[in-house]
């Protein structure tokens, strides 16, 4: 018989699930009210604001939906500005604005402490070769 602990995919989603978890937590306790969603949206927004909202939806794995909920919640508590395109009327253009700038940078130690304190007693090599593995993963499963 086959159990889920033994299955990697099982693993996998639990790690990442856990580690969302823990990440929330320790933001919410130092006072901010952000999700880790909208982190992600205001981080791949930062890292290209030439991004269509289709696109941060592939980025960051949600439906373009649950994408859209996010960008109005970060709309309208001032972190992103939504404007038309200039060329094409059915996209926008996404931009953080000083206030989500200044959030990014704000979150950058706590999150920073996040990934080590997940990382702890996790060597270099460990990490190269688990990302070396999970983009092995990832290449056989694209269609």
């Amino acid at each position: 018989m086959e159990y889920l602990k033994d299955i990697i995919f099982y693993s996998l989603d639990h790690s990442v699930r856990s580690y969302r978890q823990f990440a929330q937590k320790r933001l919410k306790d130092a006072g901010f009210t952000i999700t880790i969603d909208q982190w992600l949206v205001l981080k791949a927004i930062e890292e290209n604001d030439t991004f269509t909202q289709q696109q941060v939806a592939e980025i960051v794995f949600k439906d373009v939906a649950s994408v859209t909920r996010i960008i109005e919640m970060l709309v309208k508590a001032g972190y992103l500005s939504r404007d038309f395109h200039p060329t094409d009327r059915r996209r926008f253009d996404l931009q953080l604005t000083q206030e989500g700038k200044e959030l990014i940078e704000k979150l950058k130690p706590y999150t920073k402490d996040n990934r080590a304190k997940a990382l702890e007693g996790v060597s270099q090599q460990e990490i190269k070769a688990l990302q070396e593995t999970l983009h092995k993963i990832i290449n056989n499963v694209k269609g």
